[in-house]
């Protein structure tokens, strides 16, 4: 390999070129907005007349007083950040951009061969890579500066939707102008179906994946922390239905709730779907739907209660009298009851026994607790003492 000392000097004669292709530097403007003009064709819509002129007379001072080792004025030498930077902003694609800026060593090394006699060529050739540097580096800080700005504008946006998505949650969706504000803002419809999933903080990595892939995807959809949790609220479609983004979610544990008319009603469910995250249970996988969700949701918002509703409802299993096969054996019967379709004899299949063990088992849990199973109001009762008792007294 060879190391940069292998280089030799620019030579001198080639300051003394760059400095006579200064004095035509309005020759050399026309000549450059000429050969960029194909290149510029992506954004000429984008980038007036005066400023394009503007930042070629800057970047080619730039160039040739580089190249001549003048002095550079502060404002000369700033051409790059402040063209790639305002290239940024104005939209203009940063392929095209870099196209037409290394079209500058074109036009630059071509006012140098105008300017050379024939005994000069060799010095000039020997001293390309001197120009191309030059090149370069203005190049090189035009992307630098239009990759930061991007960024920046990234940023800025993202702060905007955020702002306009917590605006929406504060007013609860009952502000018009919100509303319609906020639709504006997200790319969001006022009417529409909407689909609301939250997890907890230590799956946001999950939550933000998803969100990324189904914006990818062109699929409306606002991400962003809120109480504690991190929240996706997406908007359903022809092509974007619940299972879709289901199957984006994948297996991150988190609560699932649906918007199916307005955007306004979307902070009411984005709040049931946090509160629902919150009710899963330690060992949840994959998502999870209120609807399918209710007894544990009642359960975590009643938790200063749970020990009263365990003892109200099943206080009479802690009986001396019953040993701890005969509580759980009892207790499984109840759960797996309530767990199926309400018919004795699919109860009795589950749990391998006679359909009569299965109703005397009813009458003894009936008899030490005061609530029969088979009765609806009292199966409400139990299935939610039940919920309380296996998330907040495990033991």
């Amino acid at each position: 390999m060879h190391s940069a000392a292998a280089f030799p000097p620019p030579d001198p004669r080639i300051a003394e070129l760059a400095q006579a292709c200064l004095e035509d530097l309005d020759g050399l403007i026309e000549l450059w907005i000429d050969v960029v003009s194909p290149v510029r064709e992506a954004y000429a819509d984008r980038v007036p007349d005066a400023d394009f002129r503007d930042s070629a007379r800057d970047a080619l001072e730039m160039l040739l007083r580089t190249v001549a080792e003048l002095p550079v004025p502060g404002h000369i030498a700033e051409v790059s950040e402040r063209v790639g930077t305002r290239r940024a902003r104005q939209g203009v694609p940063l392929d095209a951009l870099l196209d037409a800026a290394r079209l500058d060593f074109r036009v630059v090394w071509t006012a140098l061969i105008g300017q050379a006699e024939q005994r000069n060529m060799t010095h000039l050739v020997a001293s390309a890579y001197y120009v191309w540097e030059a090149v370069e580096r203005h190049v090189t800080g035009i992307m630098t500066a239009y990759q930061r700005t991007v960024l920046e504008m990234g940023r800025r946006a993202d702060d905007e939707r955020q702002m306009w998505f917590a605006r929406l949650m504060d007013c609860d969706g009952r502000n018009p102008t919100v509303v319609g504000d906020t639709a504006l803002a997200l790319g969001f419809q006022v009417s529409g179906e909407y689909m609301c999933a939250a997890a907890a903080a230590q799956h946001g990595a999950a939550l933000r994946r998803a969100a990324m892939e189904l914006r990818t995807a062109g699929v409306p959809v606002q991400q962003q922390a809120l109480d504690s949790a991190v929240v996706l609220t997406a908007q359903l479609g022809p092509r974007t239905t619940a299972r879709t983004i289901l199957e984006h979610l994948g297996d991150t544990p988190c609560g699932v709730s649906s918007a199916p008319g307005h955007l306004a009603d979307v902070p009411r469910a984005v709040r049931l779907a946090i509160t629902t995250a919150r009710s899963l249970p330690a060992d949840a996988r994959g998502p999870r739907w209120l609807r399918d969700s209710w007894l544990d949701v009642l359960v975590h918002h009643a938790s200063d209660l749970a020990d009263d509703l365990v003892g109200d409802v099943l206080g009479g299993l802690d009986r001396p009298d019953v040993t701890d096969a005969e509580k759980e054996r009892l207790l499984r019967t109840v759960r797996v009851h309530l767990g199926g379709n309400g018919a004795i004899a699919d109860t009795a299949t589950a749990v391998y026994c006679h359909r009569n063990t299965v109703q005397h088992r009813f009458n003894r849990f009936c008899e030490l607790t005061g609530h029969d199973v088979r009765r609806p109001e009292d199966a409400a009762l139990i299935a939610l003492a039940l919920r309380a008792r296996a998330r907040w007294r495990p033991a």
